[in-house]
């Protein structure tokens, strides 16, 4: 109740309400968009710098409710992590993204910078092999880089009840004209 409250008086979420959800389903598909760009400009990064065995996991939203996505690299020495760091830091900076929170960058064996929506893990070969974030996060889904450069596609129930009442009517259809049609059977 709180919240109609609330949307009563503010004018934005009127608009919001007005309209509709179909605007709103537009508004997170974009920011799923930009947020996918920003994690691959983070991979990229990662790459311009040769970081090793960079992946990406898609978490999944039951497992994991702080944030959506983790990059995780390696660096063959500590200087080489602290390069991808700045690397990937300047990037996003210059695209308007800052880290919330950073930490690691001195002792260049595991160094964490997170963005809320995207953590970004670069680890030194041991370090990796001992926290095993992978095998921690198994359940995520891992993309690659081309995958994360594609847009998110809107989902087939949200593309309308359009597309599955015609679909309902072609089936309908379909089934109808089967049973109206007589079999030709042989007589014997």
């Amino acid at each position: 109740m709180q919240f109609a409250a609330q949307a009563d008086r503010c004018p934005m979420l009127q608009s919001l309400n007005r309209t509709g959800q179909e605007d709103g389903f537009r508004m997170r598909v974009h920011e799923q968009n930009e947020l996918r760009s920003h994690v691959a400009l983070a991979v990229r990064a990662c790459l311009d710098k040769k970081a090793e065995n960079i992946i990406v996991l898609q978490l999944d939203e039951q497992a994991s409710g702080f944030t959506d996505y983790f990059v995780v690299a390696s660096g063959s020495n500590p200087r080489q992590v602290q390069a991808i760091a700045d690397d990937v830091d300047q990037k996003l900076s210059a695209a308007g993204v800052q880290p919330k929170h950073r930490e690691g960058h001195d002792q260049a064996d595991w160094i964490l910078m997170d963005y809320v929506d995207f953590v970004v893990h670069i680890f030194s070969e041991s370090a990796r092999k001992f926290y095993d974030l992978e095998r921690l996060w198994k359940s995520a889904r891992r993309l690659e880089l081309t995958d994360l450069e594609k847009p998110t596609r809107r989902p087939a129930a949200a593309k309308g009840i359009k597309r599955a009442t015609a679909a309902r009517k072609k089936t309908a259809v379909k089934s109808a004209a089967r049973k109206r049609v007589p079999s030709k059977r042989k007589s014997s």
